[in-house]
């Protein structure tokens, strides 16, 4: 009885081995917890092998070939880098500036 009085008493065991358990116990909870959530994420993702692989080949061969198209017909002779505003300039103020400027160079 004199044991149990002292344990009870003794801060250690009073608030340091429930922090412990707490602590350590959360440790393995939320392993498992954000095991359920990946592996939902997998299944939800997951698609038929056969459908996949055609999938990914016919998009990525038409994004390349239409893309190398564009590139083609590109008139790259005549291009001109032109600025965009600034984040602290008015927008519709700078494309006024700029359409004035274009129009005195085809004049």
């Amino acid at each position: 009885m004199f044991n149990l009085r002292a344990l009870r008493r003794n801060k250690t065991v009073k608030y340091g081995v429930p922090m412990l358990l707490l602590v350590v116990g959360g440790s393995f909870g939320l392993r498992e917890f954000t095991q359920i959530r990946y592996d939902a994420q997998r299944i939800r993702r997951k698609l038929d092998p056969s459908l996949e692989a055609k999938v990914n080949a016919q998009k990525q061969s038409v994004m390349l070939e239409g893309e190398y198209e564009k590139m083609k017909e590109a008139n790259l002779d005549e291009w001109k880098n032109i600025r965009g505003p600034r984040p602290w300039e008015d927008s519709r103020e700078y494309q006024e500036q700029q359409r004035s400027r274009q129009r005195g160079k085809e004049s």
